[in-house]
């Protein structure tokens, strides 16, 4: 599979092409229906991905500091496993965001890449205050000569379809099998391993400290069961997401993962970490004894949760 950037020789794509167009954040059940739909209609033409990166929502509006289901390496990771062609990555700045639906369909859909059909789903907004719509494409494509297909059933989600907004509300809540229902698959963090204050270590738990993208969205406060992936291995873990209230007053958010199985230095990897089950809400315990005598519990109660889950880890863990 071949991936555009703005900076690649545009040249090389294939053409032409059927294009599934959207940001694809959390490449949930939903987008699985657009992406069928994309194969199933391409007629010979070379299926294309069209996403953006960053997110529309951090530039059109950086204050409201969107967070994102997944970093855009694990999207495009993500779409690389769906039998597609190519993938244009578009850079969404404010030239961008200024951009005219009609000027868009021009520069991008036909200069560049060439489309004959082109699958958005049924609430598609694009160009600049999104004005354009499914009829402005569809209007583009009479002139054009473009196919345009609307994908109106996403599956069982809120009002009969799955978004990613969805699984952002679950995780928020904590709700990790809920945002596994969304995804199809158990939803994953990824971040670089750094030195904390030792914590875990001196309790006996060691634990790998992740520093997450400032944009990916962290679970709602709790203990989670999970799986970590060490090389192409997936290790029994249990993580904790908050503010170590056993030891600091208004501490800061972190997520830390203890894996069960695992005895080696981590520093300065990537872990992707899949989240599992929710264990238990953050407490505050009346001992350090009483805190270890619960960590013990979490542990085994996240190990017998991977072992449970071991059998469908080839597919929901990915």
């Amino acid at each position: 599979m071949l991936i555009f950037t703005d900076t690649s020789d545009l040249g090389l794509i294939k053409r032409p092409s059927a294009v599934a167009i959207g940001v694809f954040d959390g490449l949930h059940r939903g987008h699985e229906v657009v992406l069928a739909t994309l194969r199933d209609n391409a007629n010979g033409c070379a299926t294309t991905v069209l996403t953006f990166d960053p997110h529309p929502a951090n530039v059109i509006a950086p204050d409201n500091d969107f967070k994102l289901l997944q970093t855009v390496e694990q999207r495009l990771e993500e779409l690389a496993k769906q039998d597609l062609d190519q993938i244009r990555v578009v850079t969404f700045d404010e030239r961008r965001a200024k951009q005219s639906a009609d000027d868009f369909i021009q520069e991008i859909l036909i200069e560049q890449l060439g489309a004959e059909v082109v699958v958005v789903g049924e609430d598609f907004r694009f160009g600049q205050n999104r004005a354009g719509t499914v009829q402005t494409l569809r209007e583009a494509g009479e002139r054009w000569g473009f196919t345009v297909i609307a994908c109106t059933a996403y599956g069982e989600g809120v009002n009969g379809r799955f978004s990613s907004t969805m699984a952002r509300t679950f995780l928020r809540e904590g709700n990790v099998e809920g945002a596994q229902a969304v995804l199809g698959r158990c939803w994953q963090i990824r971040g670089l391993v750094v030195e904390g204050d030792k914590r875990g270590r001196e309790l006996g738990f060691p634990t790998a400290n992740l520093l997450i993208d400032r944009h990916q969205i962290v679970p709602g406060d709790g203990v989670y069961a999970g799986a970590t992936r060490i090389g192409d291995e997936w290790l029994p873990s249990a993580i904790s997401v908050g503010t170590r209230p056993q030891f600091y007053e208004n501490g800061a958010v972190l997520v830390e993962d203890h894996l069960t199985d695992f005895d080696g230095n981590l520093y300065g990897q990537y872990l992707d970490v899949a989240f599992i089950e929710r264990l238990r809400g953050q407490a505050k315990y009346d001992s350090l004894e009483a805190l270890i005598a619960q960590i013990t519990t979490d542990v085994a109660n996240s190990r017998q949760s991977f072992e449970d889950f071991a059998p469908f880890g080839p597919t929901l863990l990915g």
